[in-house]
């Protein structure tokens, strides 16, 4: 669903069915397939369990988009049309039962994709979570694990308009900025939808190769059951 833009709370809600009923398959001794959802949102303000209002610009009763407080890891962060999200929803017991190790996997798989696909150096931050390009984050990684389930994922800028950011502290870091990889493809005039286009297959392509993965389509309707 890379191409749709979908409101949150509709993933977020998509997210914990999938959870709960491969919980209850797991309590039977069985397991459903490993899931990797993958959208752009409506703008939102999403904050994480370790969330301070101090972050916010503005007043949290009149917040400028919707804002939702989660149960994912980190701080507040923004979402919008042209920031690609992806959610994998993986039983780690068939990975590595590290939490550190997943949030490090993911932010490898965007350092591959931004090198592979885009000609850009992205590294990660020592003491901080998720993929920067100079002192520009483009990639933010916020996670629950339930039982060893993972939902929520990352978000990575493609052609996300920024300006929203200012409203808040991203990720309650104040001395670095955020960036988008339109942004730092210099001279590119093409078209922001060739470019989630592009975005997309790497970060799958990129995905399956990190946690040896095989990935197989399936409607979105499949999780309405």
């Amino acid at each position: 669903m890379h191409k749709e833009v979908i409101p949150f709370a509709e993933a977020w809600s998509w997210q914990k069915s999938v959870v709960e009923e491969r919980k209850t398959l797991i309590d039977s001794n069985e397991d459903g397939l490993d899931a990797l959802i993958a959208l752009q949102h409506q703008p939102v303000y999403t904050l994480g369990t370790a969330s301070s209002e101090n972050n916010l610009n503005f007043d949290i009763k009149n917040p400028p988009f919707p804002l939702y407080q989660t149960e994912r890891g980190g701080e507040v962060t923004y979402h919008g049309p042209g920031q690609l999200v992806m959610y994998p929803i993986m039983n780690l017991r068939y990975q590595k039962m590290d939490l550190h190790w997943y949030l490090r996997a993911l932010e490898e798989v965007v350092i591959r994709v931004l090198f592979s696909t885009f000609g850009l150096t992205a590294s990660r931050v020592e003491g901080l979570t998720g993929v920067w390009v100079g002192d520009k984050k483009l990639a933010a990684i916020g996670i629950r694990v339930s039982r060893w389930l993972t939902y929520h994922g990352l978000a990575l800028n493609v052609s996300t308009d920024l300006s929203p950011f200012k409203e808040i502290v991203p990720c309650g870091i104040r001395d670095r900025g955020v960036g988008s990889i339109k942004e730092l493809l210099i001279g590119y005039d093409g078209d922001d939808g060739k470019l989630i286009d592009i975005a997309h297959d790497s970060l799958v392509k990129e995905f399956c190769q990190v946690f040896q993965v095989e990935l197989c389509h399936q409607p979105i309707s499949m999780l309405n059951h």
